[in-house]
């Protein structure tokens, strides 16, 4: 796994690069729970790509990819069997929308938390994303510029060592 480490101060950092990033409201946290706005600290792998393939061509790199759809969600109900999985639309419970007007998830890396196994109100949909013009903090995610996300998959970033 060849990692990008992401620090406190909203940098990533792999190889010889640096890039700004947003993080979660809350900052970094050791402990990680459903809705607090915490990115979780620790080493996730970026399991797969998810893109939308109406808007920009499908990212470089090795990583699994796959284009979205009006449909895909992501459930982030503890209470739901479905929790921290990706889902169809509609779905009973409550739930994510993956295919967004803002360009927030035209790049989307999905990060390895929570998921090997699943553990309710433990935190769900921690992704990589693309982030907001004023890089304004994200509800836990990890997000970047869309250039520099990606360059850092071009040049094989499979995970991320977020410390606290």
């Amino acid at each position: 796994m060849t990692s990008a480490r992401v620090t406190p101060e909203g940098r990533v950092t792999f190889e010889d690069a640096s890039f700004r990033c947003a993080l979660g409201a809350a900052g970094i946290r050791a402990v990680k729970q459903e809705g607090d706005e915490a990115t979780p600290a620790g080493l996730l792998p970026i399991r797969r790509l998810l893109y939308r393939a109406d808007r920009i061509a499908p990212p470089d790199g090795r990583l699994p990819r796959a284009p979205l759809a009006p449909e895909d969600g992501w459930c982030d109900d503890p209470f739901h069997a479905d929790y921290n999985r990706q889902v169809t639309l509609p779905h009973p419970a409550r739930h994510e929308h993956l295919w967004r007007e803002d360009a927030l998830y035209d790049l989307i890396g999905v990060l390895g938390w929570n998921d090997t196994p699943v553990v309710r109100h433990r935190g769900s949909a921690i992704f990589l994303h693309i982030a907001r013009p004023d890089y304004a903090p994200t509800a836990g995610c990890v997000a970047l510029s869309r250039p520099d996300l990606r360059r850092l998959l071009a040049m094989g970033a499979s995970s991320l060592e977020i410390v606290a």
